[in-house]
């Protein structure tokens, strides 16, 4: 197979990136205009990589290759000793690696992971052709690192709900729902603004919180009334919850960290992509494309701030439907899939540096 014809994603598992940025938005379109996709698991079992290698060569042989967030140290030997085997090779990455190894906020276990990760992402980077980066401020933490480094902002993969759930008006039965959906790197942020919730939630009757941490989940947040904390999901089953469940309000609070400022605005289409209106930290990347009080709002970091803004879509049930309307508008044109396919269109055949 040619260069020009397939592309292998070489995958050490990180199944939400490959889908977002290739798999789910750009292959389809890619396959239409010609070009195969793959998908090669590179196993970490002892000595897989040499066996698994072969496999790939006999296979692939000439196919461009991306690779998404790390792989394994000894498909790197591999891949290195192999090189010339395959045509363009791209990095793709969605996280500040380094800065996420060493942010004493982030769960330990989290923290030594990406310190794995990153111990080897020099090595996987010197490998490639071109890094490609979710956002402008993490292609900025390897302009020193590769001549070639590029941003495919977040397409939108998922369906977009019909927003029938503003229209009903809150009862004892349909609660307005908040919902936080980030994962356990971003706890620190949802403690931080927890006291608007406290406050919220011991003040009102009509809403309802769900924060998708299961046993991760605040106590201080767990134990107010109508607070729900379901165990958080595989990305297959996330996706189908997303299709299934709504919400009315999201909440993607942001820090001012290092490993924040990587950050994609990738947040903006889960809420959306569940129905709801978002309240987002007024700092980048949510700057980019958040237009307060028209997409949604941006408030700075006091809690008093996230109180007073919930309130006020509370209080605006109509401005908050519009506000989730123009977000559906806005997601659909700024996470148009065609550009993702044309971005990588554009590298199928391109020459190996």
């Amino acid at each position: 197979m040619s260069s020009h014809t397939t592309w292998v994603v070489l995958s050490d598992g990180a199944r939400p990136t490959e889908d977002i940025y290739f798999l789910a938005s750009a292959a389809p379109g890619l396959r239409r205009h010609g070009v195969a996709v793959e998908r090669f698991t590179a196993s970490r079992s002892f000595g897989a990589s040499w066996v698994h290698g072969r496999s790939l060569l006999r296979r692939y042989t000439g196919a461009n290759l991306l690779l998404c967030r790390s792989l394994p140290l000894g498909w790197l030997r591999w891949l290195k000793r192999h090189r010339n085997a395959f045509g363009y090779i791209t990095y793709l990455i969605d996280d500040d690696i380094f800065a996420a190894s060493n942010d004493q906020t982030l769960p330990t276990a989290y923290r030594k992971r990406m310190g794995g990760i990153a111990r080897h992402q020099s090595r996987l980077v010197s490998l490639v052709d071109e890094v490609v980066t979710a956002s402008e401020q993490l292609a900025r933490c390897f302009f020193s690192e590769h001549t070639n480094v590029q941003v495919l902002t977040p397409p939108l993969i998922a369906p977009l709900p019909s927003l029938q759930h503003f229209s009903l008006p809150p009862s004892s039965s349909t609660n307005w729902k908040i919902g936080f959906y980030g994962t356990r790197a971003h706890l620190a942020d949802l403690v931080h603004i927890s006291p608007a919730i406290q406050s919220l939630q011991t003040q009102r009757v009509d809403t309802q919180v769900e924060i998708m941490l299961g046993s991760y989940a605040p106590e201080s947040l767990v134990v107010l009334p109508r607070v729900n904390a379901p165990c958080p999901l595989p990305w297959e089953a996330f996706k189908v919850y997303q299709r299934e469940h709504h919400c009315h309000i999201g909440l993607a609070p942001l820090l001012d960290t290092p490993f924040n400022h990587g950050k994609s605005f990738i947040k903006f289409f889960d809420i959306t992509a569940m129905g709801g209106v978002g309240i987002y930290s007024n700092r980048y990347p949510y700057t980019e494309i958040v237009r307060h009080g028209k997409n949604g709002l941006l408030v700075n970091d006091a809690p008093s701030e996230w109180r007073s803004a919930l309130e006020h879509l509370l209080e605006n049930p109509r401005a908050a439907a519009k506000m989730a309307q123009q977000a559906a508008v806005d997601a659909k044109n700024i996470g148009n899939v065609e550009t993702a396919v044309q971005f990588w269109l554009k590298r199928s055949s391109a020459v190996p540096q």
